[in-house]
């Protein structure tokens, strides 16, 4: 039975006069919602019948790729037929595409005949974590459909978007607006809304949101941390504040113990790219996450190439179903992520247990073995005055770990703190103290706490051996 969550509180907005309720929404907004009606079908479809459709989305578009897309015309000679009946198996032979190829093949990877029916295209692009731009083409269609999948996240979790929103994020206006953004905007009634940028000390965005006093707050995992801490020390509960969303970097149960914490709210994360657009978001019930089967196809593969069981941790590959203006077909993200059993909650969309981060947050030492160092130390500060720290792998035998500390360390401080790292790192392990003023984010606004700096290493195990170390 489908059972229908729109929240009671959502006022639709009419574009017709003489026509408060019920409302008739004009034609972006009504298709927007004419996909949320479809999304409250799909999201209870067993996952079987999800690929069924997926794959008839699917053979539309590798059909249109291999016909308008240099890229793939060559890289899939010999691999596709568009003249077979597409399979998952047929599916699974085709080469990846990797971030170094859409970074160097920006030109070749555009449709030369992008159906004008799906709108105006527009550049989106992205620093990179590793500081190499990347830039992907798409169209107003793919827009429409991210909108959708704002709104479901915004059902899902049943918030009132009638109240205030706070953001706290990179490279957008900062001030006090009226109504959410786009996603809401001549759908549903919204309140104000008001954004910081990341640049702000910890501080200084406390201080802003204690003036703003928001009922949701949207941020990066890192800055929810360090706002909780202060908070915790303070005493300032934040008494509006309903619900933390979080977006762009790992976000780790250390976050989600702090906010609980310190303003005793939920945390709710997304799994986004600017490549592809939402991927996951957390399911209602659960910290878990569910793949969004209606805009991306989802693989997680280990080291063989072969799909994750429930329980293994693996590489993330992503096809975008609708960007007809670039086509991202089994493009290897770089993102690890474990594979979940099917969700209590009945839907059946596929779960993803746990979201780990890029490659290049993985360690790895010399004889192969990979280890996800999942930071955060809440122990740094019982040991020394420790604000800030990021652990940076910057050969395979040495970590450096970067520290901002309100005051010198002692020679007794620096041993605890040595011998808290090294303790919970594998053996034979070199670390190195670096005191810095500052950790800077990363061009994007994002933060990392652990970053390998090593050259990739083929690894001496499978991925679903990869283990997880709680510094």
């Amino acid at each position: 039975m489908i059972e229908y969550s729109h929240p009671p509180f959502w006022q639709f907005q009419s574009a017709l006069p003489g026509m408060k309720w019920p409302a008739i929404p004009s034609g972006g907004a009504a298709t927007a919602l004419g996909l949320l009606f479809q999304f409250e079908i799909s999201q209870w479809l067993p996952e079987e019948q999800l690929v069924e459709e997926q794959l008839r989305q699917l053979d539309v578009l590798l059909k249109h790729a291999y016909a308008t897309v240099p890229h793939y015309r060559e890289s899939w000679d010999g691999a596709y037929d568009p003249a077979l009946p597409l399979t998952p198996e047929r599916f699974a032979v085709l080469p990846l595409l990797t971030r170094r190829e859409l970074q160097s093949r920006f030109e070749a990877l555009k449709s030369r005949d992008i159906p004008s029916a799906h709108g105006a295209t527009y550049e989106k692009g992205s620093s990179g974590s590793t500081g190499v731009p990347i830039r992907i083409l798409k169209t107003q269609l793919v827009n429409l459909l991210w909108k959708a999948f704002t709104l479901r996240d915004h059902i899902w979790h049943r918030r009132d978007p009638r109240r205030k929103l706070a953001a706290i994020r990179h490279g957008v206006a900062e001030g006090e607006f009226e109504g959410w953004g786009s996603a809401t905007r001549g759908l549903v009634a919204a309140g104000p809304s008001a954004v910081l940028g990341v640049h702000a000390g910890a501080d200084a965005q406390l201080r802003w949101l204690e003036k703003q006093q928001p009922d949701y707050l949207m941020t990066y995992p890192s800055i929810v941390t360090e706002l909780a801490k202060r908070s915790i020390e303070r005493g300032n509960r934040l008494a509006s504040l309903r619900e933390v969303r979080t977006f762009g970097e790992l976000l780790t149960p250390e976050a989600r113990q702090l906010c609980r914490q310190a303003w005793d709210v939920p945390v709710r994360d997304t799994y986004s790219a600017v490549e592809v657009g939402y991927l996951a978001l957390q399911c209602p019930q659960h910290e878990h996450y569910h793949v969004q089967s209606e805009g991306v196809l989802v693989e997680i593969l280990n080291d063989r190439g072969a799909a994750c069981a429930p329980g293994e941790v693996g590489r993330i590959v992503v096809t975008d179903l609708h960007n007809f203006a670039m086509p991202l077909v089994r493009y290897e993200l770089g993102d690890y992520a474990e594979a979940g059993p099917p969700c209590p909650c009945g839907r059946g969309l596929p779960v993803l247990r746990r979201i780990l981060g890029r490659v290049r947050n993985l360690l790895t030492t010399a004889s192969g073995e990979r280890y996800w160092p999942l930071t955060g130390a809440p122990k740094f500060a019982e040991i020394a005055p420790v604000l800030q720290h990021q652990l940076v792998q910057k050969e395979f035998d040495l970590i450096e770990a970067r520290l901002v500390t309100a005051s010198p360390l002692t020679a007794e401080q620096e041993t605890g703190l040595r011998q808290l790292i090294l303790a919970k790192l594998p053996p034979g392990l070199r670390l190195t103290l670096v005191y810095c003023d500052d950790i800077p984010r990363s061009a994007g606004g994002k933060f990392e706490d652990f970053i390998s700096e090593v050259a990739p290493h083929p690894p001496g195990r499978t991925s679903n051996g990869t283990r997880a170390l709680h510094i």
